[in-house]
């Protein structure tokens, strides 16, 4: 079974349920988004089904590993997948997509005695979805467990918590984030690295995503308004120069990301003045985060706002005296 940096408490967990006598069919894998669940959950997927002396396919091909995730938002996205380039996918996993894999679970698993199926994430289950999905929960196919990744699981329905068991995921400290980052992206190294590990605050997932927008300039920026303030605006200049003049909805809205995450390293060496300051400005962020996706933010004046609410958190001269 592959081992994921950093979940060995998961593995554990995992290993204690499969050797007990009566495995639960239903397994929640809860946290945040981007600390390699959907990974657990493919690799205990295959060490569920595996049979000693039977040739196991890959994930993708296996008969008794069904994967369901959003599909691609349109023929050309669905294309782009085939051909193995980055698609665009739809919001939700449809109840189609639940009851197709249920008049698979019909008939007895393939290779073996046990089969899994995958919904990641648990999230994006439309509404019917969810009320068919719960139909396999309470009275679930023979040798057939169920593995949801779940980012928010207070969005769960109390019904599909209550019959599965809850796996949760802790955010990787420092030193584990590091192995896998050079894991998963060895040519990361000095500044850019040190922000992506800052920006993941322990999600792989998240530093990874970071550091593809190429935004370390921009982290070591707003890290110095937020402990420097910017009184003649001239690091939030830099702010926007580092961004380019037309920076893109994707980056804008993991700059505003990444600010809060700046404020919240804040915290940890702030004093109760200085916090109320950070909960404040974080406020701010978050309803800007909220609005980013759908509102058409002149992006200059978008960065303007967001250097300014950090800079507003940094001890003035007169507070330090």
């Amino acid at each position: 079974m592959e081992r994921l940096i950093g979940h060995d408490e998961a593995w554990a967990i995992w290993r204690a349920a499969r050797v007990g006598q009566r495995m639960h069919h239903g397994w929640i894998l809860a946290g945040r988004e981007g600390l390699g669940k959907a990974r657990f959950a493919r690799a205990a997927a295959a060490d569920l089904v595996a049979e000693p002396g039977v040739p196991q396919p890959p994930i993708e091909a296996h008969p008794d590993i069904h994967v369901l995730e959003p599909l691609p938002s349109s023929e050309d996205e669905a294309k782009k997948r085939d051909e193995g380039k980055a698609y665009n996918r739809k919001r939700n996993i449809s109840v189609d997509q639940i009851r197709g894999v249920q008049r698979r679970l019909v008939t007895r698993p393939t290779l073996g005695a046990r089969r899994a199926v995958i919904i990641d994430a648990a999230d994006d289950l439309e509404k019917g979805a969810v009320n068919a999905l719960l139909k396999s929960l309470e009275e679930p196919p023979e040798g057939t467990f169920f593995l949801l990744v779940t980012h928010q699981i207070g969005r769960l329905l109390p019904t599909v918590r209550s019959r599965c068991t809850v796996l949760r995921f802790q955010p990787l400290a420092p030193d584990d984030m590091a192995r896998a980052l050079a894991a998963e992206a060895p040519q990361l190294g000095g500044a850019a690295l040190e922000a992506a590990i800052a920006a993941g605050s322990g999600a792989p997932g998240a530093a990874l995503a970071f550091a593809e927008l190429n935004l370390g300039g921009a982290w070591q920026i707003m890290a110095r308004l937020a402990a420097e303030g910017d009184t003649d605006l001239a690091l939030r200049g830099e702010l926007s120069s580092s961004l380019g003049p037309r920076p893109d909805r994707e980056r804008l809205l993991a700059v505003v990301e990444a600010a809060r995450r700046v404020l919240v390293e804040a915290m940890a060496h702030s004093n109760d003045a200085k916090r109320l300051k950070i909960v404040e400005a974080h406020a701010a962020l978050s309803s800007l985060a909220a609005q980013v996706p759908t509102y058409n933010f002149e992006p200059a004046l978008l960065l303007l706002e967001i250097g300014g609410l950090l800079a507003s958190v940094a001890r003035t001269r007169e507070s330090a005296a």
